[in-house]
């Protein structure tokens, strides 16, 4: 939320020489007017546990300062294109640099912007089929253009360069055709009194609606499924056929005229116009994605599909890992392919350029390569990449760029990446500061803040108990902080050997398991222990847990297999690939299923900690139970601020107004009426034990657990927060405002309110990402919780700290991509830390 401007900045005056960026009386969300220097032209870490303020002095203060200053030189008009943070709550800022933010958000997914386009590799490639392509005789030249699917001169004119179209069948619309059309045999046709009148309509039209839909003439299942004719005819509601037809002889007055639409035509219309995400969801229910028969999936027009490069065409390159691609164009690059000396003798500037393009892109690659994201490739759409692999991409394009004397402010850019592949990723922050360029990172992994040349560690709590800065030096001077929760981890002896691992309390037996470079694999889960799946990145993981996994098991219970709520279009996501797989053993052991992600609790500020967790319904019985409610009939739903009767009117419950700046960034102003209370005057009356019920929502969850001590239910949901180390958050903080990390670890503490009745499994992904050492101690205090109370957990995850604290580890690899996709050692912590074949085994320091 911006706030009053308050900024003094240093003038000409101001000495930016001394290699410093100083900031002075930083109070940008929890931040207690921090001064402090950082280096410039080095690698600055700001470390602290979860909510400590470490994002907020970095992002919010430093980069949020570097922007507002460089977007005053851009022209006001530019301005209101651009997304712009908010003005920072700093007095000053000297010796800022121009920054660039290297964050983990995704932007908005679509399935038009790939690793090819993220990169901007793309673009070279396109040029080089362009100017070195091999062309069909009598082909004309074709420009770049002509070779991006995102344009009219390049996209298949079939399927609109998206690779697949949508249908809309009579298996889809007739899910069981030995349903009649009065038993709604058409799933297609809207529920309730529309799909009632559709029917009656049929009667009317002399359709059979009493006959299976199977046995019906198939002239009649085509017409009524996929004409494009709209009749209208006369209705007689709740008549039977029989008197319906009565009625047409005797030009019987009707109930009302009703106008015909084909199932087909019903569920495209209302995919294409429809406002309501739920609308869209159902209908979409009804259509079916397929390859598109023009491009063969590769989304380019026949023309440019025809030009080859090293015997491939554009679509069939994009589709080859990067690894691949690399070594594919290497001979170019260094001028010793075979074709490129023909062309040297005959062409010797297309030659030239051939060699030049490739000689770019070769080392554009390598850059990624060095990253561990080799097994990627150009066509991948950026709505499958984890917030890890996309923060690297853009990292790799950054090295590429050769800036110079830049700050690059980067968020947890170690996250979703096993220590293997963290040290390539410290080689490439090296290869940016090596330019002249400065870093600060704000990162929990111990290997990445050994390799700091300066740290600033925020603390010592989190929320009201943090935004101070404990110590800002160089590294090893943090030994001596006593408050700080990092140097126990930074300098602590050896790990204590964890206690023995439990014994299994019988197996989940996973045989056939086919998806994506998972192929006929075979995995054994322990049951009634606590599993961790490691691996590199991109070896499969993710597939065998939280996709076939999760997938199986829901299947066995019944449940709706687990949607992958990304955003845009449903039907523009990417093919599940799932083509083998089924668990022979161990599913009668299995009661439930909890799966706990990082996905937002809520895409509004709506919604919160205490909605979210049902904590609110205790809070609001607790008002409507106090005699002054009841002396006014104030029932529970007076106390929601999402309800007309207790919220305020002027902010409709919101607590801010956006005023819209065509020049600045959007300002959320507190309502004028409510001051962000959010609720009317007449509900804010209403106290108990001396506070409103907006003055709860302002409570932190420490606070708040001293406040309702007489109260169990409430107590118990606000205990179990703490315990997994939330006791920062505000109860009515948005989710908005929450990380993927917080967002995962409130659907835990949600989960762990609830009675433990054993026999549920329990799976996890990456669950330590943007979590301090301190707190993955509190998440693994639950989490071994849940395995005492008789459930199983698995855990996808590279923290090696909760690798050795396993009592069973399945390692995927060896490698990435093609080169992964095997288990290479399964056993207890200690065997896995013996096996000559895992990558993880040497990071497994066992005490």
């Amino acid at each position: 939320m911006s706030r009053p401007r308050r900024l003094h900045l240093a003038g000409p005056s101001g000495d930016t020489r001394t290699g410093f960026v100083r900031v002075r009386g930083a109070r940008e969300h929890n931040l207690k007017h921090v001064d402090v220097d950082l280096p410039r032209d080095a690698l600055v870490v700001f470390t602290g546990v979860s909510g400590s303020g470490k994002s907020s002095l970095a992002f919010g203060t430093l980069y949020a300062e570097a922007q507002r200053r460089y977007f005053e030189s851009v022209a006001p008009y530019a301005r209101r294109l651009i997304d712009q943070a908010g003005i920072p709550e700093v007095d000053s800022i000297e010796g800022l640099p121009p920054a660039v933010a290297l964050q983990q958000h995704r932007g908005a997914p679509t399935t038009r912007s790939s690793v090819g386009s993220v990169t901007t590799l793309s673009n070279s490639l396109r040029l080089l089929y362009s100017r070195a392509g091999t062309y069909p005789p009598h082909q004309p030249h074709l420009d770049s253009d002509a070779f991006s699917p995102n344009t009219p001169a390049g996209a298949c004119p079939n399927c609109h360069g998206l690779g697949r179209v949508y249908e809309v069948t009579e298996r889809t619309l007739v899910p069981d055709d030995s349903l009649t059309i009065r038993e709604r045999a058409i799933a297609g046709w809207p529920p309730a009194w529309h799909g009632q009148n559709l029917r009656d309509i049929l009667v009317s039209l002399g359709y059979d609606v009493d006959t299976p839909w199977r046995d019906l003439p198939k002239k009649d299942r085509d017409w009524i499924l996929f004409t494009d004719e709209q009749p209208t005819v006369p209705v007689y509601a709740g008549f039977t056929p029989a008197e319906t037809r009565q009625a047409l002889k005797r030009k019987t007055a009707p109930s009302y005229m009703g106008t015909f639409t084909g199932a087909r035509r019903y569920v495209l219309q209302t995919f294409a116009t429809t406002q309501s995400p739920l609308i869209k969801k159902r209908v979409s229910r009804y259509m079916e994605s397929g390859e598109c028969r023009v491009c063969h999936g590769k989304r380019l027009r026949p023309e440019s599909l025809s030009v080859t490069f090293a015997g491939l065409d554009y679509g069939e390159l994009s589709r080859l890992p990067l690894k691949r691609v690399a070594t594919l164009l290497q001979p170019y690059a260094e001028g010793t392919a075979s074709p490129l000396k023909k062309l040297t003798r005959e062409h010797p500037e297309k030659a030239l350029v051939t060699e030049r393009i490739a000689k770019d892109l070769v080392e554009r690659l390598h850059v990624l390569l060095e990253l561990g994201l080799g097994y990627l490739s150009l066509e991948r759409g950026t709505p499958t990449l984890s917030p890890g692999e996309l923060q690297r991409l853009r990292l790799a394009t950054q090295v590429r760029s050769n800036l110079f004397g830049v700050v690059y402010v980067l968020d947890e850019p170690s996250a979703g990446l096993h220590p293997a592949d963290t040290q390539a990723l410290l080689r490439a922050l090296d290869a940016l500061k090596g330019s002249g360029n400065s870093l600060f990172v704000v990162e929990h992994e111990m290997d990445v803040i050994r390799h700091a040349d300066w740290v600033i560690d925020v603390g010592p709590a989190a929320g009201e108990q943090g935004g101070e800065v404990l110590y800002s030096g160089p590294l090893d001077g943090l030994r001596g902080v006593e408050a700080s929760q990092t140097r126990r981890y930074l300098f602590g002896a050896e790990p204590s050997r964890p206690r023995p691992p439990r014994t299994p309390k019988g197996w989940l037996r996973l045989r056939g398991v086919s998806r994506n470079n998972l192929q006929g694999l075979s995995a054994d889960f322990p049951l009634g222990v606590f599993t961790t799946v490691t691996g590199i990145s991109g070896s499969g993981k993710s597939s065998l847990v939280s996709q076939v996994l999760v997938e199986l098991v829901a299947a066995h219970l019944g449940h709706e297999p687990p949607e992958e709520e990304e955003d845009g279009e449903p039907l523009e996501r990417p093919l599940v690939l799932t083509t083998g797989g089924k668990i022979t053993e161990g599913l009668e052991d299995i009661h439930r299923m909890v799966r706990v992600d990082q996905k937002p609790i809520g895409r509004t500020p709506r919604s919160n900690l205490a909605t979210y967790t049902g904590l609110f319904d205790h809070v609001r019985k607790l008002f409507a139970a106090t005699p002054a409610a009841r002396s006014r009939k104030y029932d529970v739903g007076r106390f929601s601020f999402n309800v007309a009767k207790g919220r305020c009117e002027t902010c409709e419950g919101e607590g801010f107004v956006s005023v819209e700046l065509l020049f600045l960034p959007s300002v959320y102003a507190p309502c004028p009426t409510c001051h962000g209370a959010r609720y009317n005057a007449k509900t804010l009356e209403i106290r108990y034990r001396g506070k409103n019920i907006a003055d709860v929502l302002g409570m932190t969850v420490d606070t708040a657990h001293a406040f309702f001590t007489e109260e169990p239910h409430v107590q118990r949901a606000l205990g179990v927060l703490r315990e997994v180390g939330l006791g920062y958050l505000r109860l009515g903080q948005p989710a908005t405002e929450l990380s993927g990390g917080e967002a995962q670890r409130i659907k835990l503490a949600t989960e762990l309110q609830r009675t433990q009745r054993g026999h549920t499994l329990y799976v996890l992904d990456e669950p330590t990402t943007g979590l301090h050492p301190a707190d993955v101690d509190k998440l693994m205090a639950q989490l071994d919780g849940l395995v005492e109370a008789g459930n199983t957990v698995i855990l996808v995850e590279h923290d090696m700290r909760v690798v050795a604290a396993s009592d069973w580890v399945i390692d995927l690899g060896p490698g990435a991509g093609d080169e992964g996709g095997h288990i290479v050692a399964a056993g207890t912590p200690a065997q896995v830390a013996a096996s000559s074949k895992s990558r993880t085994a040497p990071f497994l320091a066992l005490g």
